[in-house]
């Protein structure tokens, strides 16, 4: 059975779509099978594994609208174990003509109800909002991974993010868990990020990851050549940290043993 785990912040910038990406492409490079779901308008996920979107005839907003099945989209990325279903700017206009579905929160569930299998572990890059198609992927996951940036005005909107998830889990996914909170964009040399990292350890405790995503210029180079950072430098320093980030995720969910005993088994 695959885990379903969303990527969401309704703040921007704080390397939601970059933890996305670069979890997914990790999890692949350790050999899981993985679907990377592009649910936000920008389309940052698809580009940001090397998909023109020029050359984008379907995605997300076919399943969402017009009930396109999801493997009639999926593309295959150059990362082997790695799949795509992509994003388009049209996704924008889904939330308004999806406002009179029944069941609109569980559109999303249902387009990776058939596939879900095909898979190991289903990432959902999710929009930098709390609108309908953010609560769709809250309702899909079964847990979700909040990146919060080492900034001044970290906590500022992450009340207002976890209200929504306590929301859905009471009224829509009462399985939705926290995966974790992730902490990025480290500078380990300025106090206030060792501050803003205390502060959170202090008030969440056991929800935040021990892996802390450093600030790295291999990981804000990687988008412009269309690659996750694993792929474009796989000795730096963004790459080891996401790296540890899918160990840490494996490790939470017992799968750290999964690939072990398969190559037994081979």
């Amino acid at each position: 059975m695959s885990r379903i785990i969303g990527v969401a912040n309704q703040k921007g910038g704080v390397g939601k779509t970059t933890s996305a990406i670069n979890l997914a492409a990790s999890l692949a490079v350790l050999e899981f099978k993985t679907l990377l779901v592009d649910a936000d308008p920008q389309a940052n996920s698809t580009t940001g594994i090397g998909f023109d979107l020029h050359n984008i005839t379907h995605s997300l907003y076919d399943c969402m609208v017009s009930s396109t099945p999801a493997r009639e989209v999926i593309l295959k990325s150059d990362i082997p174990h790695l799949d795509l279903l992509p994003s388009h700017i049209d996704l924008v206009g889904a939330e308004i003509e999806m406002i009179n579905y029944p069941n609109r929160e569980n559109v999303l569930k249902n387009i990776l109800g058939p596939i879900r299998d095909n898979y190991d572990f289903i990432v959902i890059d999710c929009s930098p909002s709390l609108g309908l198609i953010t609560v769709n992927a809250l309702v899909a996951a079964d847990a979700v991974i909040v990146p919060v940036q080492t900034e001044f005005f970290a906590l500022e909107g992450l009340g207002k993010l976890l209200n929504t998830i306590k929301i859905v889990q009471n009224r829509l996914n009462p399985q939705l868990a926290i995966e974790g909170i992730l902490m990025t964009m480290y500078d380990g040399r300025l106090r206030l990020c060792n501050q803003v990292v205390s502060e959170v350890r202090k008030h969440f405790d056991e929800l935040v990851f021990n892996t802390i995503i450093h600030r790295n210029t291999k990981i804000s180079e990687a988008p412009s050549v269309g690659k996750p950072v694993i792929l474009y430098d796989a000795y730096s320093k963004g790459a080891a940290n996401y790296l540890n980030l899918a160990k840490e995720v494996l490790q939470k969910n017992n799968m750290t043993k999964l690939k072990q005993e398969e190559r037994v088994f081979e």
